[in-house]
C-alpha cells in the first residue's frame, strides 16, 4: 500500500478537527484548516516545503485572527458589563455617618460601608445619596436632583 502526502496531511486534519472537539475554545480548529490547504496543495504535487510553508501560514495567522473574527462576528451587538468599582457610579447609598465638606463621612451601597465625600453641601445621616465618581476608596456623592416636573394646570371649561 502506497501512503501519498495529501493521505497523511488529511490525516493530520482529522486529529485535529478531532481534538478541537475535545478541547474548549476554537484553537485546533485553525491547524486542522491548515491541514486541508497543505493536504490539497500535496495533492496538486507541490514540494513538501511548500506545504510545510502553507500548513504554517495558514494556521498561524487564522490563529491569530480569530479573536477579531469571533469578535466581529459574535459580539458587535454585545454591550459591555460594568463590574467591580466602575458599576458604583450612577448607584444609591445611604449615608450612614454624615457627610461634612472636607471631611467626609461613610455611605453604605451594595452592603458595603465605604468612605464618602459630598459634592454640593453636608448630606445627614439616612439620606440618600448617588454615586458620582470613585477615587480609591472613596466614594464622591451628591444629593438626588430634585424633579422638574410641573404639573400641568387644567384649563377651565374642560
Amino acid at each position: 500500500m502506497d501512503i501519498h502526502a495529501w493521505q497523511l496531511w488529511i490525516l493530520a486534519a482529522i486529529i485535529a478537527g478531532s481534538l478541537e472537539m475535545a478541547l474548549p475554545g476554537f484553537v485546533m480548529l485553525w491547524f486542522c484548516v491548515g491541514a486541508v490547504v497543505a493536504s490539497l496543495a500535496a495533492a496538486v504535487g507541490l514540494d513538501i516545503n511548500v506545504q510545510l510553508a502553507l500548513f504554517t501560514l495558514i494556521s498561524v495567522t487564522l490563529f491569530a485572527a480569530s479573536r477579531t473574527l469571533f469578535k466581529k462576528a459574535f459580539m458587535r451587538n454585545a454591550s459591555t458589563v460594568k463590574t467591580g468599582v466602575e458599576a458604583m457610579v450612577g448607584q444609591e447609598a445611604v449615608v450612614t455617618e454624615s457627610l461634612v465638606e472636607g471631611y467626609g463621612g461613610t455611605v453604605r451601597i451594595n452592603g458595603e460601608l465605604w468612605s464618602a465625600r459630598p459634592l454640593g453641601g453636608p448630606v445627614a445621616e439616612g439620606e440618600r445619596v448617588i454615586v458620582e465618581q470613585v477615587e480609591g476608596l472613596k466614594l464622591w456623592v451628591r444629593r438626588p436632583a430634585a424633579s422638574l416636573e410641573v404639573p400641568l394646570k387644567k384649563k377651565e371649561g374642560r
